[in-house]
Parts: C-alpha cells; sequence; structure tokens
C-alpha cells in the first residue's frame, strides 16, 4: 500500500521549522506515523494536519534542545567550567545531579508550551522569510534582535522577582546560588518558556530570514549556558558576563539582563562584579 502525501492547507515555506520537517518528513516522520497512528485521524497522508504537527515539532524541539543542552553544557563542564567552584559552601548536595534532573524534568514541558508559537509560525502569522538582504541589513537585523529580546527578558526576569511571582515559578532557577553549566536550563517550565518568548515575538513584529532566526534561537541557548559556567568572558563591564549573572544568583536583586548591562544600568539594577572575589580559587574562602 503506497500512502499519498498531501499537504491541505499548504505549509508556506516561510518558517524555520519547514526546513527541519523538509528533511524529517520524508526520513523519519512519514513512516513513523503510518506504523504508529492508532487514531482515525489522517496522520500519515496529511503532514499538515495540527496533531501530526504538534507531535513532529514537539519531537525536533524536545530531542534538539535536550541535545543541545547535553552537548553544550557537557563540552562547558568538562572544557571550561572551573571544579573548584563545587568547593563553594553554597554548593548544594548532588547539585549537578539535581540541575539535570530539573532540566530533564522541565524540558517537555517547555516544549509542550513552546509547540504552539512554532506551528503559528509554520502557518505563515510570522514575518519569517525565504530571503537574505545585504550584510547591513542582515547586521541590523541581529542587533534589532539582540536588543528588543534583551529588553523583553529584563522585564520579564524582574517580573519573576516580584515576590508574588517569584516562589512559585522563578525560586526554582535560583536554588542554584553558584552555578554550573548544567542550571543553565533548570527552570520550572513556565518560568523557562516565559523567558524564551521574546524570541519568538521577534519574528511575529520584525522580517527575519528563518535561517538566521534557528541559528540565533540555538546561539541563545548556547549563551545561556556560556552565563552559567563560571567563565569571565568579558571584564568591562558591557557584556552581562557569567560575573554579572553569578552575582545575579548570589544577590537577586541585581543584573536582570540576558546579554548587555545597558537595560540594569538604565533602571538602577546593575551591580559591577568583583571579579577577584568572584574566582573560583577564592571563592570558597571569602564566602565562608
Amino acid at each position: 500500500l503506497q500512502v499519498k502525501y498531501r499537504r491541505a492547507p499548504p505549509i508556506p515555506e516561510s518558517s524555520s521549522m519547514d526546513l527541519a520537517l523538509s528533511v524529517l518528513d520524508p526520513l523519519f516522520f512519514d513512516l513513523a506515523f503510518e506504523k504508529l497512528n492508532f487514531t482515525s485521524l489522517p496522520l500519515a497522508e496529511d503532514r499538515s494536519h495540527v496533531v501530526r504537527l504538534f507531535i513532529s515539532i514537539f519531537t525536533i524541539v524536545f530531542v534538539g534542545g535536550a541535545l543541545l543542552y547535553f552537548t553544550c553544557s557537557g563540552l562547558s563542564w568538562f572544557l571550561i567550567f572551573d571544579k573548584s567552584y563545587l568547593k563553594h559552601p553554597k554548593i548544594l548536595p548532588n547539585q549537578v545531579q539535581r540541575e539535570i534532573l530539573t532540566t530533564i524534568l522541565s524540558m517537555p514541558f517547555m516544549t509542550i508550551l513552546t509547540v504552539p508559537i512554532f506551528i503559528a509560525e509554520l502557518r505563515g502569522y510570522s514575518k519569517l522569510t525565504d530571503t537574505w538582504g545585504s550584510w547591513s541589513q542582515e547586521a541590523l537585523t541581529i542587533l534589532k534582535f539582540l536588543v528588543f529580546t534583551d529588553f523583553c527578558i529584563y522585564w520579564i526576569h524582574r517580573w519573576l522577582h516580584h515576590p508574588w511571582v517569584y516562589p512559585t515559578l522563578h525560586k526554582t532557577h535560583h536554588l542554584w546560588k553558584v552555578c554550573t553549566p548544567w542550571a543553565s536550563h533548570a527552570f520550572h517550565p513556565v518560568d523557562g518558556f516565559l523567558q524564551s518568548v521574546p524570541y519568538h515575538i521577534f519574528v511575529f513584529v520584525f522580517p527575519m530570514n528563518k535561517v538566521m532566526y534557528m541559528g540565533m534561537f540555538m546561539l541563545v541557548n548556547v549563551w545561556t549556558i556560556s552565563i552559567h559556567d563560571g567563565f569571565f568572558l568579558s571584564f568591562e563591564g558591557l557584556v552581562n558576563s557569567s560575573a554579572h549573572h553569578a552575582n545575579h544568583h548570589l544577590y537577586f536583586s541585581c543584573n536582570y539582563g540576558q546579554y548587555f548591562t545597558f537595560w540594569d544600568r538604565l533602571f538602577g539594577t546593575h551591580l559591577f562584579p568583583d571579579h577577584a572575589a568572584l574566582d573560583p580559587k577564592r571563592i570558597g574562602k571569602d564566602n565562608k
């Protein structure tokens, strides 16, 4: 029996997710839905069916996110993270295992919340495009993406510290007073989802090439790992480095930005880190 695949309504090829589906539908999902469809829904025949899209995109985002997390956090753990941090008195018993477990338990729920947005992008409601602009136009798009998402995440992050919200949503992430790379995605699932929303909102407001969007989405996840790994990428104070974010985890009411410090400076929440005091060779002694 040869299954005839159709797309009705057609999926606009102006989404980052159609890049993945164009490869994985014929390679994996067509056969999987033909063999494993236990419903009366035409999931094997209709690649555009919303149930099939939800399952397919959930699988792509969850598996891809897990691979990115374990690969990049693992590389950071083995190659960058200074294990002297583990001697800090504020490190919790079995903290690394708890960070990983929290992430594993949260990821499926974060993915469920995210999938409808990817479906909306796939249906053509966003401003993602196939076309590229000039080098200057693409550079400006990246700058707008960073500024826009940094501003939004600053306020979402600050709202998450409101006394009415913090105990329910954000306290989970602040269990880790001194972080390891594995803490990067160890959130309450709603917390993690809310802090990712600005990345999606951007492409519903501003045009962006879908390949660049996928690349930036991956890079911001790598950046999230980098600000939890204790490696001081920058000392000048413009970039929200791991030192700034270490202060945030230690003192709670400062350094809410994601990439830069200018929103913290503008709104009075910037705390310049004492890099010497945060040095992993001293931190255990200085904070006893």
